[in-house]
């Protein structure tokens, strides 16, 4: 039987709870921007984040762009965040790379920068609070090489090249087959910004140009409902894997359009982003890496209390 497990993750009880942290002495002001705001994952890091500014007494602003392909726009909210010389600053990057000036300009004007969910290619942040992707996604292959029996044709839909959630989820899943899976052929790795519209268009059209294929990797909330709304669109029979939760994707999971998921835990990771922030500002040394865990779930084990704990809604 599959092993459904978590790795490396802390239940979402303990990191609300966060015993033994002390307030914060004065009122810091911490800005978090983060790669989107329409996706119920950012609304879950949101409350998070809500939440441990209410249990450490601290100040936080939380945005992100419309849609997660606007980098100029986050770029704008961040210069726009420095402007306003916060004590601390929270960083999702939709780009590795491109917010690197900023980022300095904020090193060299003492203002801690947190990373959370996806990490820039760059040691200015003191940490960052973030779903290990790579294994989450390793997971998901090994998850649709059980369903598919070991061999076949899959793809995979994401949502960017640019970020490191997209680039460390394509490699984990692909990587993951090519070293376990040798009979298992990835024939497409396509990229709709995680607009669900868009990779619904795009799943159609990787299912007609490939009337064998097996199954499809969605890698974040709307690529996967993406996915599963093109499966269904083409009436399909193929295995879709999902990452995130949501509303919509558990209803799919429920109804059976998608066979899965990998969810992360967006409250804990909100929490421990402000909760760095916090420490931080508090000359406290911070590991590296704050790895806020994940699970596999579907319709099987999805009302367990511990996967129950950290899905979203």
């Amino acid at each position: 039987m599959l092993r459904r497990t978590l790795l490396g993750a802390i239940s979402a009880l303990a990191l609300l709870s966060a015993s033994g942290i002390a307030s914060a002495q004065e009122k810091y002001d911490i800005a978090l921007i983060s790669k989107g705001f329409q996706h119920q994952f950012w609304q879950a890091v949101k409350a998070g984040a809500d939440k441990a500014a209410v249990d450490l007494g601290v100040t936080v602003t939380f945005e992100g762009p419309e849609s997660e392909t606007q980098v100029d726009r986050q770029m704008d909210m961040l210069a726009a965040a420095l402007s306003r010389k916060p004590d601390a600053i929270g960083f999702a990057a939709l780009d590795s790379q491109a917010a690197t000036p900023l980022l300095q300009q904020a090193k060299d004007a003492g203002i801690p920068i947190i990373a959370f969910d996806s990490g820039v290619d760059s040691d200015i942040p003191l940490t960052t609070a973030t779903t290990d992707n790579v294994a989450a996604a390793a997971l998901a292959a090994d998850v649709m090489a059980e369903l598919i029996g070991g061999e076949g044709k899959v793809a995979v839909v994401a949502h960017d090249q640019t970020s490191r959630t997209g680039i460390d989820r394509v490699d984990g899943f692909v990587n993951r087959l090519k070293e376990a899976y040798p009979k298992i052929e990835v024939v497409s790795v396509q990229y709709g910004g995680g607009d669900q519209l868009q990779s619904t268009e795009i799943t159609k059209s990787i299912l007609l140009a490939n009337p064998d294929l097996k199954g499809i990797f969605g890698a974040n909330e709307g690529s996967a409902i993406g996915v599963a709304n093109g499966k269904q669109e083409l009436g399909s029979k193929i295995v879709v894997i999902g990452f995130d939760s949501g509303a919509a994707q558990k209803g799919m999971i429920t109804s059976g359009i998608m066979n899965g998921a990998i969810t992360q835990n967006p409250v804990g990771i909100g929490y421990q982003t402000v909760q760095a922030a916090v420490s931080a500002l508090k000359g406290e040394t911070l590991p590296p890496i704050i790895d806020t865990g994940f699970f596999y779930y579907d319709a099987k084990n999805m009302a367990d209390p511990e996967i129950a704990a950290v899905l979203y809604d």
